[in-house]
């Protein structure tokens, strides 16, 4: 490989891993502003009899469950709707990185 190639593919490798670290969420983040969420999945997130338990979610059902509430293809709850429609990428991301570190 040549010192050009070999500079692109450095560069290639620093924007993926950057990427991937935004990706992945913030906890203390999420923890922060899993405050929206306390109401109605508790404190700890393992819900009640109405509410879902998100504690112990992976960060990719937790994300794949908000995507889903934000395009209207999960519809179960109009409460749960509205408040994931107010999330950005980044809180998602943030809550989903907390809500993993929850014991279910």
């Amino acid at each position: 490989m040549n010192k050009f190639s070999l500079s692109i593919l450095a560069m290639a490798c620093v924007v993926l891993a950057a990427g991937t670290a935004q990706a992945g969420g913030d906890v203390a983040a999420g923890k922060t502003k899993s405050e929206a969420c306390v109401d109605c999945h508790g404190d700890d997130g393992k819900g009640d009899d109405e509410n879902s338990a998100i504690a112990g979610l992976t960060a990719d059902k937790f994300t794949k469950a908000m995507t889903e509430y934000q395009n209207g293809t999960r519809t179960k709850s109009p409460k749960m709707t509205k408040a994931a429609k107010k999330l950005t990428p980044a809180d998602v991301a943030d809550l989903a990185a907390y809500y993993a570190t929850l014991k279910p």
